[in-house]
């Protein structure tokens, strides 16, 4: 049983991850939440409903495919929306609500295209069993694809000048610019990268549940937890941070059965306990370093 839970929470934390890996990198850059971002799950999810109707098509083949096309989408969003506004310097208050209403248009621009009807992949996974614990070929590629950006991700911003340019502009803008870093040019590569990370995560969504237009919106707050308690901008309190809420989630669940009360409770367990890291870690688990 607890073997189980723990590949449960892994899967959990997995999405987490992936869903919320650009939305605290560009948190960071940009310095405002973009709750757009939701929205670019679900995108993620419709472009692999619509791979994944062809007879030849499959998840190996839909993951790409929503990377680069919500990718795209948000590097438009950043480019036609939010540029101008950060240039004005903007109120950050005028530019969540920029988010929301982006992310209402781009939501009701996906139900124009695919309907609000309830749809699903229609995909058979192969289920593998060792005993008790039981596996799935889908939840297998979530915990590797999370693992693999991990270690792309960390190799990526301590290696590579790119990744060191990110972690400059995030730590100080103006110094960055100064030394010569071409700051937009770095943003819409952040801006591509993490949407489409969030693309992937829809995708992986809608493979384990179903395809709706408000998928993105109903793991929209544990996107936020879990940025929020990592410490805005900060990969590696993300990683940490995922693990805690699908860990919290999963066992969370086990003793709710165990006190009779409903399962719809296990988020509460989360947010509890996001609540009380945060009393004492305000500026989340990486302290702002």
């Amino acid at each position: 049983m607890t073997e189980q839970i723990i590949i449960n929470s892994l899967v959990t934390a997995s999405l987490y991850l992936l869903a919320a890996t650009g939305l605290t990198l560009t948190f960071g850059l940009s310095k405002f939440p973009n709750f757009a971002y939701a929205e670019f799950v679900t995108l993620g999810a419709f472009l692999g409903l619509f791979v994944l109707r062809n007879p030849d098509g499959n998840i190996l083949f839909a993951l790409p495919i929503a990377f680069v096309g919500v990718g795209l989408i948000s590097v438009l969003s950043y480019s036609l929306v939010f540029k101008n506004l950060v240039a004005r310097s903007t109120n950050l208050i005028y530019l969540m609500i920029s988010s929301i209403a982006l992310g209402y248009v781009i939501r009701h621009g996906i139900a124009e295209i695919w309907g609000w009807r309830t749809q699903s992949y229609q995909q058979v996974w192969t289920i593998y069993r060792f005993g008790d614990l039981r596996i799935t070929t889908l939840w297998i590629l979530m915990i590797a694809a999370a693992l693999l950006t991990g270690i792309v991700l960390h190799l990526f911003l301590t290696r590579s000048r790119l990744g060191k340019a990110i972690r400059a502009i995030a730590n100080n803008p103006d110094l960055a610019s100064i030394t010569g870093i071409n700051k937009q040019k770095i943003i819409i590569l952040t801006w591509f990268f993490g949407a489409g990370l969030a693309g992937m995560a829809g995708v992986f969504r809608a493979a384990a549940t179903r395809v709706v237009p408000m998928l993105g919106w109903d793991i929209l707050l544990p996107m936020f937890a879990v940025t929020i308690l990592g410490g805005i901008g900060n990969f590696y309190g993300l990683i940490l941070a995922s693990l805690i809420l699908g860990f919290a989630e999963n066992f969370g669940v086990v003793y709710l059965l165990r006190a009779g009360l409903s399962t719809e409770y296990r988020m509460a367990i989360a947010f509890l306990i996001l609540i009380i890291l945060l009393i004492f870690r305000p500026k989340g688990l990486a302290g702002g370093k």
